[in-house]
């Protein structure tokens, strides 16, 4: 299972890889911490979530010059401190360098809790470099 994007991102704040299958699907492991906290009451900020559903998606593309043009996300149930919740992307389509990636959450419980749609982008170059 080799990285090839993301490769900075800090796995204790968006998931651990599990599993890639390059162009195909992932999985991502997120234990919650509380320095994710959002409350008192021990809720879990839903950036940290996106975070991790973000990083799956980046990862089933697993190209170095892979970005978010676009999100269609649902938080479907509240995640506390302590919980782990695995996500899993597969590919819904492929057009050339465009992926349209369906990533969803589940809880410990195995219920969903999260679900987006990620459109991914591969571009010829790092985004960040000159043109």
């Amino acid at each position: 299972m080799e990285i090839k994007t993301h490769k900075k991102i800090n796995q204790a704040l968006s998931g651990k890889p599990i599993n890639i299958e390059e162009g195909k699907s992932a999985s991502v492991l997120l234990k919650t911490t509380e320095d994710m906290l959002a409350d008192e009451k021990g809720l879990i900020h839903g950036g940290f979530i996106f975070s991790s559903a973000d990083y799956c998606a980046m990862l089933t593309v697993n190209h170095p010059n892979v970005v978010l043009a676009k999100s269609e996300v649902k938080f479907l149930k509240p995640t506390k401190v302590g919980e782990k919740i695995l996500f899993k992307s597969k590919v819904l389509e492929k057009n050339e360098n465009k992926y349209k990636i369906e990533v969803i959450g589940y809880n410990e419980n195995k219920e969903e809790m999260f679900k987006g749609t990620f459109y991914c982008v591969i571009t010829k170059k790092h985004v960040l470099e000159n043109e």
